[in-house]
C-alpha cells in the first residue's frame, strides 16, 4: 500500500512540473507578425498539397481513359 502512495506522489509531482513548463507569460509569446507568417505558410502549404493531390487524381483518371471531351 505504501508503494502505491509513493508512485501516486511521484506522478503528481511530474504532472505539476510539466504544467509549470507549459505556462507561457506575455514576454515569451512570439511577435504577432511571426504568428501571422506561420498562418500564411500553413495556408499556402495546404493549398499546394491540395493542388498536388488534385493533379494526381487527374493524371490517374486520364490514364484510366476518363476524359472531359
Amino acid at each position: 500500500m505504501e508503494k502505491s502512495k509513493q508512485m501516486k506522489d511521484i506522478i503528481d509531482m511530474k504532472s505539476l512540473s510539466s504544467m509549470k513548463d507549459h505556462n507561457h507569460s506575455e514576454e515569451t509569446k512570439a511577435p504577432w507578425w511571426k504568428r501571422v507568417m506561420w498562418l500564411v505558410f500553413i495556408y499556402a502549404a495546404s493549398v499546394l498539397a491540395l493542388g498536388v493531390v488534385a493533379s494526381l487524381f487527374r493524371m490517374m483518371m486520364t490514364a484510366a481513359g476518363m476524359r472531359s471531351h
